[in-house]
Formats: structure tokens, sequence, C-alpha cells
């Protein structure tokens, strides 16, 4: 007890408050405002460390030393009357309240920033609903096989295809609309989580020509059904009732239509269910739905050669198989172009056609002028398409137009919060700009939204790398379920961790593995590891080997060590990817706004 009022009577106690608040608050302000600074991630860890080690000295001036009118002096030589500890203890309460309210202020707002950045609206939800606002729901499959499911979600991604034509309708993207399939979730609830007023769902029975669809329009806050209809009609019918359904949303939303409603393009109806199964099978993003996607798409062309949807389809699950590595790139591409070409050729308004082929004039053949023009043209067709502005949001972004890329994936997120596809890129495009922090939290929401999903943990690898967190970019790299950017992530951490024999051995085995795949990722760790010249050597391979990873070498970091070499503007000249090359390029595009409208003509981002 004595002890215990030696040391409040010496301020001691209040000591120790004092010095933990103001390490706990300097620590959550270095904690908001490194990043900004350019200050690594351990910064703030050893901060605290510091501040741990430096505790018991502070303890012990406390104890040894005192604050008099004269001065500091040591306590032993102050003399009982001339003691002002009390004073100096109120001071200290004063300090202590002081520092504790920066500490809680700063605390609370680390914890509403990082609520923001794991949300899956990124922070837009607070935002008004927009009256003209709807999430299609897929139908529910009514029919006695159930392994017709794809034709009750074909049907419903047809409508809200239809409605999201309409300029004046905010529709959800079929990524987020979709993730409530076969969940018992009610509709407001729904309806909050993708921020939208109203609700469309439905059901759908098919027994051999007959077909028979029932549609349901809910107003979503208050759950009443502004308009229901049941359709029992032929096969061959079912394109007029996707029109008349999506009529009956605009009446009874009452939306004036500034022009000629939207109706669908009829398909040939022999080869309609197939096209419906293949871009179901798309929709898995994997390789055994992609390979039997193809089969079917081939299959719908083999009996009706002349339309367009079919050869649209064969492209994007051919193109899907060159980008994730299924199939050779050599082998494939080729199949792309002519699949593009004839989808072009029966339609040259064909918006899925336009967009793979820019697709493939920037990533395969470095003809940025032929890439511009497909976008451009796609957009004009259909300015809110989410796969056309996924795809210009990409581009923008290799052409130097970063900002204007994140932009373009920040109005996607907006529109498709549950995509973990949309959230991965808006991290891609983060980490490019160095953003790595607001990068780390996007790939974070992408692996909640999916767990598997191949890239995400590279990225944040990456990201991690370069904050000089190596042993958290390893365990992430690691942590990657693809068996390609596990190994690219790996021998990167490694070197950083400078555990050369592990680098030169992940090396060495990607080296043997994936040449022709992973020719420019080999060079950018080379560049990582400031080896120039293999880095030099592996940029030409890459060119030989077509590899659409130089698509985006303008703005990627791992090529930092090897940005002030001379040859590195020869190289970017050589490929197309120069600044003065770049600069004549240009996307313009016009997102449209919460309340419908669009900016009054499209202007660059």
């Amino acid at each position: 007890m004595k002890l215990l009022a030696e040391l409040q009577r010496r301020n001691v106690l209040r000591a120790a408050v004092l010095y933990a608040g103001a390490v706990w608050a300097l620590a959550q302000g270095i904690a908001q405002l490194g990043p900004a600074f350019g200050m690594p991630d351990w910064g703030t860890r050893w901060f605290v460390i510091a501040g741990m080690i430096g505790f018991p000295f502070w303890i012990a001036f406390a104890w040894f030393f005192e604050f008099t009118p004269d001065g500091i002096k040591r306590e032993h030589e102050v003399e009982p009357h001339e003691s002002i500890t009390h004073h100096t203890g109120r001071k200290l309460d004063f300090a202590i309240i002081g520092v504790l309210a920066v500490a809680v202020v700063l605390l609370l707002t680390n914890a509403f920033v990082w609520h923001k950045g794991a949300g899956l609206s990124d922070g837009v939800n607070s935002a008004p609903i927009p009256e003209h606002s709807i999430a299609v729901l897929p139908f529910v499959n009514m029919s006695s096989d159930k392994e017709q499911a794809y034709f009750s979600d074909g049907i419903s991604e047809e409508l809200l295809n239809l409605l999201a034509k309409i300029p004046q309708l905010q529709v959800t993207a079929r990524t987020s609309s979709f993730s409530f399939k076969g969940k018992e979730i009610a509709i407001p609830e729904i309806a909050r989580t993708l921020h939208v007023a109203n609700v469309l769902q439905g059901s759908v029975r098919k027994s051999g020509n007959s077909v028979r669809i029932t549609a349901q329009l809910i107003k979503a806050g208050t759950g009443t059904h502004l308009w229901s209809q049941t359709y029992d009609r032929k096969f061959d019918d079912i394109f007029a009732i996707q029109d008349e359904i999506a009529a009956a949303v605009v009446d009874k939303l009452r939306i004036s239509l500034l022009g000629v409603a939207p109706t669908t393009k009829p398909v040939d109806p022999r080869i309609y269910p197939l096209i419906l199964q293949a871009n179901a099978l798309i929709a898995q993003h994997n390789a055994a739905g992609n390979e039997r996607a193809r089969a079917l798409c081939e299959q719908a062309i083999a009996l009706v050669p002349d339309e367009a949807r079919a050869w649209d389809a064969l492209a994007v699950v051919l193109f899907n198989q060159a980008t994730a590595s299924e199939r050779a790139i050599d082998e494939v591409v080729p199949q792309v172009r002519a699949a593009v070409k004839r989808a072009l050729a029966l339609d040259e308004n064909d918006v899925t056609a336009h967009a793979i082929a820019g697709r493939i004039a920037d990533v395969y053949d470095s003809d940025f002028v032929a890439a511009a023009a497909h976008y451009q043209r796609a957009l004009s067709l259909e300015p809110a398409n989410p796969d056309v502005l996924y795809n210009v949001a990409v581009f923008l972004a290799s052409i130097g137009q970063i900002d204007a890329g994140i932009t373009v994936v920040r109005y996607l997120v907006t529109h498709d919060p549950a995509s973990a596809r949309v959230h991965y890129r808006l991290g891609d495009l983060l980490a490019r700009a160095r953003k790595f922090d607001e990068a780390i939290a996007a790939e974070r929401v992408a692996l909640t939204l999916s767990p598997q999903f191949s890239g995400a943990h590279n990225i944040i690898s990456a990201s991690l790398l370069a904050k000089g967190d190596a042993d958290g970019a390893l365990a992430e790299a690691q942590a990657e379920p693809s068996e390609i950017w596990r190994s690219i992530g790996s021998a990167l951490a490694y070197h950083a961790l400078a555990r050369k024999a592990d680098a030169d051995s992940a090396l060495s085995a990607l080296i043997a593995k994936e040449e022709t795949e992973a020719s420019y990722n080999i060079a950018y760790i080379y560049a990582y590891r400031g080896e120039a010249d293999h880095a030099f050597e592996w940029l030409d391979k890459s060119v030989g080997y077509n590899d659409g990873g130089l698509s985006v070498i303008i703005y990627e970091p791992l090529f930092d060590n090897i940005r002030s070499d001379p040859r590195w503007p020869l190289f970017l000249r050589k490929v197309g990817r120069a600044p003065e090359q770049l600069a004549k390029i240009e996307v313009k595009v016009a997102l449209q706004q919460a309340d419908g409208s669009t900016p009054s003509g499209p202007a660059p981002l």
C-alpha cells in the first residue's frame, strides 16, 4: 500500500497512462497517414514495438525525477514543502483526457475506413436508392427436369440484358442478382443489398414445345406487387414474351422512354436452348464448363451457321480458354478472330463481337487504334453494358489512363456489388496505381465473395511486397489456388526474403513448366531481382510467344527496377506502348448516373 501511495504521489501511474495513450494515438495516426506518404506497412508495427521498449525508461524517469518551478530535479533533491506533484498531477489528468479523446476519435475513424473498404458496394449504399432501379432475380425452374435450370436462368439473363438497354433504368448486373439463387432471403433485404427500388422475379416451366412464364414486379420498400402476369405460349413465342415483360416493367415504373423501346432479337428456336446452356456453363468460370460450352456452340453453329449469337458465344468461350491458359494461345486466338469476324459479318451491330474484337486487337495485336474503334462502337450501341465497360476499363488502364480505368470499375462495383470479378479487377488496377492498401481491401472483398478466385491472393501478395512485408507476401502467394500465380508470387517473395536457393528453385520450376504461358511474368521476376539482361531477354520472348501480359506492361510496378534502363523506352516503342504512341488513343465513356441519366454527350473520363 505504501508503494502504491508513493506511485500515486510521484504521478507514476498518471505518466504510464499518458504514455500508453500517446503511443496508441500516434500509432492510429501513423496507420492512417502513413500510406499517403509512402510509409511501409511495417512502420506502424515498429513504432509500437519502440514504444513498448521505451515504456520502462519512461516509468523510471517518472519515479526518479520531478518537475519543479526551477526545472527538472531528482526526486530526493526536492524538499516536501517545495513539491508541486499535486499541481503536476492535475495537468497530467487534462493531458490524459485529451490524448485518450484523440485516440478514440482515430480508432473510430480507422474502424469506419476499414468497414467502408470491406463493404461489398465500396461505400456507395449510403446514397439514395434510385427510383428507377431494378434487380432481375433468377427465375425459378418449375420444369419436371431439373436439368432445365439453365433455361430459366437464361430467360432471366435475357430479360436483364433487355432491360439494361433502357437508359433511364438502372439494372443490377447478372453476377449480383444471381448470387441470391436458391436462397430464402426476403425481397426487401435483397433490394437493400443490391441498392435497388424494384425487383423482378418469376418462374419458368418448359414442357416440350410449351412454355409457361410467370413474372412479378415488386416494389422492394413495401413488398407490394406492382404487376404480375402468367404467359402460356409455344416455345416459338419466347422472344415476344420477353418483350412484353420489359414493356410492362417500363409501364409500371412510369418510365418515359426517349426513343423506341428495345426489343429482343429472335434466335432460331432450334439452337436457342443450346446457346442458353452454353452461356450458363461459361458463367461457371472453370475449364470443364468452358469445354462443354465450346462443344454446345459448335453444335449450334453446325445446325444454324448464320446465327450471330452462336458465333458470339463461341468467341467468348474460346477467348476465356486462351486467357485462362486452358488452351494454347497460338491455337485459340485465330479461332477467336474467325468467330468474331463471322459474327460481325452477320450483324455489324453485334456488341459482344465488337467487345471481343477490341480485346483481341489490344491484347494480341497491339493495334490500339482498332481496339479503341471497336470499344467505341460497342459503347455507342450499349453504353451501360457491364461486359463492355469492364473491357474498356482494362483498356483505358493499358494505354496509360489508369485513373479513368479505376473510375469505370468503381462504377461497375456500384452496379454489380456481389461480383468477385469486378472487385478483383478494381484491386488489380488500384495496385497498378500504387494504391496498395485499397487494392488489398478490394481483393479481400473478392475473396469473401469467391474464396477460390484465381489471382486475388497474388495481387495481395504483390501489394504486400511493394509495402515491404515480404513474410506476408509469401503467405499470400502460397494461399493462391492458381498454380501458376502461386509459383510467380513465391519466386518474388523468396527473393525479397533473401532466400536465394528457394527463389532460384521456384523461378527455374516456373520456366521449365510455363515458359510460353508465363514469359511476361518471368520477365518481371528477373526485373524485380535486378537482373536487367535476363528481364529484357524474356520480354523479347514474350513478344515471340504473343503473351497477353504485355498489354499491361506500362503500369506494372514489378518492372520499376529497369525503367531507367535505356532499353526500356526502346522496348515500349517496339510493342507500341511508348507514351507518344499511346497519347494518340482515345475512348470516350459516358457513365450512366444514379438517377438513370447520362452526361450530355460522351466525354473522356
